[in-house]
């Protein structure tokens, strides 16, 4: 469905603002279902995001900055994501042993277990949208949207 019959607009759109509402409301559906996934786990997507990001490091812990820098979402208040899932029992904080300003946080084993029962579910998520497409469609569109979010010099 054209983005201007989503919206029940009346007027006709130029192409650069189709794909910037299009892009919008696409993200917007996307998250209102992987929403409905996580929040009986009592996560948010930005907790669930830094969750995924310790998991990444395979065992290693990560300072505020690195998990600052792998955020979706780079204007998230990292601090408070790590507080919350600190309280959940999901992760430890700890201070760094060679330098006593930095805070490593690593994921605990409950934080595993549930991304653990998660993945799945994810997995689908995922899937759901892309089944609308094929391979060659899903290539494409990965490379056109990487180009176009790509910042102009």
């Amino acid at each position: 469905m054209k983005i201007e019959d989503e919206l029940k607009s009346t007027v006709e759109y130029s192409k650069s603002k189709q794909i910037v509402l299009n892009i919008m409301y696409t993200v917007n559906v996307i998250t209102e279902r992987f929403n409905d996934i996580i929040k009986q786990y009592d996560i948010s997507s930005e907790q669930f995001n830094v969750l995924r990001i310790l998991r990444g490091q395979k065992g290693c812990p990560a300072n505020m900055c690195i998990i600052q820098e792998r955020m979706l979402a780079k204007t998230s208040n990292t601090t408070r994501l790590v507080d919350k899932l600190l309280l959940k029992d999901l992760v430890t904080r700890n201070v760094c042993p060679d330098n006593r300003r930095k805070i490593e946080v690593l994921i605990t084993q409950k934080g595993l277990d549930l991304l653990t029962e998660l993945d799945p579910k994810v997995q689908e998520h995922e899937e759901f949208f892309a089944k609308n497409l094929n391979n060659e469609e899903l290539e494409q569109l990965n490379i056109l949207l990487e180009k176009y979010r790509t910042k102009q010099l």
